[in-house]
């Protein structure tokens, strides 16, 4: 009797449930991380993300070589993979965390689930960070969530686990190797998991709330965990432990209060999409499907590429399509700016925003969006002003200039709006507003007033108002 170890989101062998008790249970084990072609043909996922997936799995390799253990990495149709491996080896379990995905891996979830009832196979899901199944309320969540974080790490015993490496037509050999290298990203890892945690719980962390809204200064002093959490390489438990003790130790107290709260916000939305994953899809607010957003293809398109003609704006969609990474408030701003602006209809830019940030969580992700677009008709509606944002969180220019080469010579006076700068400085500057660099896509004010009165009316819509009430009574604590 064999047992199965299949990891998911969970690149890690510390704190990892499964793995304890296929070890626990003394049989022979086989581990196993599975690249579906559907999963990676998905629209949301990028090279920027299996590059990570295979750095953090050359760490787990490494580790379990100590012991003369193997990690089997296997391309292939998930179902298809689990038949060969059941028709050469009697599996008697399948162990896993539970995963709160896109439909895409829900499904081979499923798919999962009628295999091992033709197969006789026990398929055993662990609880993945706070995140809790099968709850149809939130009644005590928080106080769950809090005694989870509390509760001890698991430390399997990789000393006497007994591995299984699979000879398999389905033996990965040439997807990873084809992506290149690239020192443009965070490196996937363990390792560098640990590095990023502890440097932020013992240096970088004492700036975190003042610098956590500034687009250059929160790539410091922010923790950048939040890609090592999204594939799973640290656990959501591990970091608040640590972060707990090592920022306290520092006398950082107020800084290690508000990056628990962020980690419990964290398992909170992730919670919100496990009870209500059609958000991937849907309006979360189903009294939002009445209000139409024409398409505009070229708002869209200057959007994705950094060409609105806010510089703040621009700035922050070049930065993460470079990069992978972008702090919580611009984020909002660029996913506001699209929806009320633009008003475009917020599904045109989820799949896009996901296929570009390296940490994107579907949990987190789609919850958000959702959220800055207005459709949950419970959150305050937020229209970010992206000329304010700029000047209280990027005064000089900086993170601006960084991004947007053609406003380098851009007086600083002018950096936030440069289309009011007299011709006579732009042909000083060598900066043509509308040549150079392009005109505003939309009228700011003017925009932003009618996606308010729109959004903020149709709040009154019974739909909504109906909806609210179903969303209060399943949703909130």
């Amino acid at each position: 009797m064999y047992n199965v170890v299949w990891f998911k989101r969970d690149l890690r062998l510390s704190d990892h449930e499964p793995l304890n008790l296929a070890i626990e249970s003394g049989r022979p084990t086989i581990l196993a991380y599975i690249l579906d072609p559907k999963v990676v043909a998905d629209e949301h996922y990028d090279e920027r993300h299996w590059r990570f997936v295979s750095q953090s799995i050359s760490q787990i390799k490494a580790e379990l070589s100590i012991n003369g253990n193997h990690f089997n990495v296997l391309f292939g149709d998930t179902i298809e993979v689990f038949e060969e491996i059941s028709s050469n080896y009697n599996i008697s379990h399948i162990y896993s965390h539970e995963e709160t995905g896109l439909e895409v891996t829900y499904s081979i979830d499923r798919a999962i689930k009628v295999f091992i009832g033709k197969n006789d196979i026990t398929w055993v899901e662990s609880q993945c960070n706070g995140v809790i199944r099968g709850l149809n309320n939130r009644s005590n969540w928080v106080k769950k969530w809090y005694q989870y974080m509390h509760s001890l790490t698991i430390k399997p015993d990789l000393s006497i686990l007994k591995t299984i490496k699979l000879e398999t037509a389905y033996e990965e050999l040439s997807f990873f190797s084809s992506i290149a290298e690239s020192k443009v990203f965070q490196p996937g890892g363990r390792e560098y998991a640990f590095k990023y945690l502890n440097s932020f719980c013992t240096e970088r962390g004492q700036t975190y709330t003042k610098n956590i809204s500034k687009p250059l200064a929160a790539r410091k002093s922010c923790s950048r965990l939040s890609a090592y959490l999204a594939w799973g390489n640290l656990s959501i438990r591990e970091v608040y432990q640590y972060q707990l003790y090592a920022m306290k130790e520092k006398g950082w107290g107020f800084q290690s209060r508000g990056f628990g709260d962020r980690l419990r916000w964290h398992c909170h939305f992730i919670q919100k999409f496990e009870m209500e994953s059609t958000m991937e899809f849907e309006n979360y607010n189903k009294g939002f499907n009445s209000l139409e957003k024409p398409f505009n293809a070229n708002y869209i398109g200057v959007w994705k590429t950094g060409k609105t003609g806010y510089p703040l704006v621009d700035a922050c969609m070049r930065c993460v399509c470079e990069t992978g990474y972008l702090n919580f408030r611009m984020r909002a701003m660029v996913i506001s700016f699209f929806t009320q602006h633009l008003w475009q209809d917020w599904r045109h830019a989820a799949v896009f925003l996901g296929n570009k940030f390296l940490d994107f969580e579907p949990g987190i992700h789609y919850p958000q969006i959702q959220m800055q677009a207005g459709t949950t008709g419970t959150n305050t509606v937020r229209i970010y002003n992206p000329i304010k944002q700029s000047k209280d969180h990027d005064s000089k220019g900086i993170f601006i200039k960084l991004w947007i080469p053609e406003l380098a010579n851009c007086p600083i006076e002018h950096i936030h709006e440069p289309w009011k700068m007299p011709l006579m400085i732009q042909q000083m500057s060598q900066l043509i507003i509308g040549v150079d660099y392009p005109l505003p896509i939309v009228k700011l004010e003017e925009a932003g007033k009618l996606a308010r009165d729109k959004t903020w009316g149709h709040r009154k819509d019974k739909k909504v108002i109906s909806e609210n009430k179903r969303i209060v009574r399943k949703h909130i604590n």
